[in-house]
């Protein structure tokens, strides 16, 4: 068997780089041969959404101090952060969100979250998997979980065009691979699950130190101090492919040109040795990774800095403004599903928005601006480059805090509850200046239209140009809906 030299590193999905260019071997890439055969053609639906951008809050902010504030609450209820109008007359929030105050128009505000699990269940609201438990958080790969939402799309995308290889991938997540940067890194969410791992998302990576000391994330007893790229980065920093995306350092561009040359030409004659089936399904996922590997149009569409200094600035020289910056680059580029991740970076998950302690000076100090700042700014760049009509943009999280403040920890603290919470949707087909359900006086429960996340995939999938109602293949081949029990919500849409 016939193999080309070079360093032993992974790529973005699993795959040896001497693997990548190691021919011959239909296994070398881990593909499931068949996969993209095995459904039928995806149910088409209403699809208003060209694109769509998945900003996810990790840890999980508090509804009071963000979209469902309680101003005639008692004080242990309320907290110490008053309400503030918006541009939508009777819509008020935290006053924390000045400027996300001056685009509620453009935004539909869902109060009325809901779901069964207040633990860090990211995977169950990024799929369509119908239960979930503490085990399944760090298992990202056992397989009880499902298919991630970018993950299915891009599968059920290149089943409708039958284009395998694009050259700008369709799954797409920012800053870098999910929870690697913090002491959560095994957190299970955002991976293609059964569809396998060729599905996962095309992940990025920024290792530039931050220049921000945050507020501790424990107050009582954290000694480090944690330079959190999300709250500040130099204005040079910029993103790269993450490792295993990356060619070799010691090989150049010529020379990975000339094996795929070489490659080309052994399959060549491989096609007279070998006519079985699956040679034409190891062609395409070979052609993918070559696209992806070899292409220059990802890197220009994440190079913010090529955006004027003066916009870079109005989102925010920060990790997750610059991180907001480079999702509409890719979209605009022509990116299909891109993610945005806030989550944990450096000792105690020092960014994580998962507020057990220090409360109320992390919220204040931190989290609050650094969001309002970067998701308001995304959104009206989007509506002023005429793009936010065509591009879906969901802001959601695990779960929402406990309606009573824990007074015991330094700062205060809410901690996980998942009966009621907030999030916020806009464009691509979802209403303009409109707030969905309502809970109680305390903010605790759901007193109108409850929204679960499976819900808010289902609406998603519709506004992407897909039914509810498409199915796709376990490794089993058992047919699985899309968002799991989920529907559309009319409620949220334009």
């Amino acid at each position: 068997m016939l193999q080309v030299s070079g360093s032993r590193k992974q790529l973005c999905n699993g795959v040896t780089r001497r693997d990548l260019l190691h021919i011959g071997s239909i296994g070398a890439l881990g593909l499931h041969s068949g996969i993209l055969s095995a459904a039928s053609g995806p149910s088409r639906s209403e699809g208003k959404a060209r694109a769509c951008i998945f900003v996810f809050l990790f840890g999980s902010p508090p509804q009071h101090e963000t979209f469902d504030p309680k101003p005639n609450a008692p004080r242990e209820i309320q907290g110490e952060m008053q309400a503030i109008d918006t541009v939508v007359p009777g819509l008020q929030i935290c006053e924390g969100l000045p400027r996300i105050a001056r685009v509620a128009d453009r935004l539909t505000v869902v109060r009325s979250m809901t779901h069964d699990y207040p633990i860090h269940c990211c995977a169950y609201v990024m799929t369509g998997m119908p239960t979930y438990s503490i085990p399944l958080e760090t298992s990202p790969r056992d397989p009880q979980q499902w298919p991630f939402m970018g993950s299915v799309v891009d599968y059920l995308d290149g089943l409708r065009s039958g284009e395998k290889s694009p050259s700008l991938p369709r799954n797409i997540g920012v800053p870098w691979k999910f929870c690697s940067k913090g002491s959560s890194s095994n957190q299970a969410g955002p991976y293609a699950a059964f569809l396998g791992s060729d599905f996962d998302p095309f992940w990025t990576d920024f290792k530039e130190p931050g220049t921000v000391i945050v507020p501790k994330l424990n107050a009582d007893n954290q000694t480090e101090q944690v330079y959190d790229p999300h709250a500040g980065i130099r204005s040079d920093a910029a993103f790269q492919l993450s490792e295993g995306c990356q060619l070799p350092s010691e090989l150049s561009t010529q020379r990975f040109d000339a094996r795929i040359h070489l490659l080309k030409q052994f399959d060549a004659a491989r096609k007279c040795m070998d006519q079985a089936a699956e040679t034409g399904n190891y062609a395409a996922h070979q052609q993918r990774a070559m696209s992806l590997i070899g292409s220059s149009r990802i890197r220009t569409a994440m190079d913010v800095g090529r955006e004027p200094l003066a916009l870079r600035e109005r989102y925010g020289m920060t990790l997750f403004g610059q991180s907001c910056l480079a999702a509409r680059r890719l979209v605009e580029a022509g990116a299909r599903f891109v993610s945005v991740f806030w989550d944990p970076f450096g000792p105690h998950g020092a960014s994580v928005w998962d507020t057990h302690s220090n409360h109320f000076p992390r919220l204040r100090n931190y989290l609050l601006p650094v969001f309002d700042q970067s998701y308001s700014t995304l959104i009206a760049d989007l509506d002023d480059r005429g793009l936010l009509d065509e591009t879906l943009v969901l802001c959601t999280s695990e779960h929402g805090r406990t309606p009573q403040i824990d007074s015991g920890p330094i700062g205060g603290a809410r901690h996980h509850w998942s009966r009621a919470y907030s999030s916020v949707f806009a464009g691509g087909g979802m209403a303009r200046g409109r707030v969905v359900g309502q809970t109680d006086s305390i903010g605790g429960d759901v007193t109108d239209t409850p929204i679960s996340p499976k819900d808010m995939q289902a609406t998603a999938y519709h506004l992407l140009g897909y039914a509810e109602s498409t199915t796709i293949p376990d490794q089993q081949g058992r047919p699985h809906p899309i968002a799991g029990n989920g529907r559309v919500r009319e409620e949220l849409l334009s």
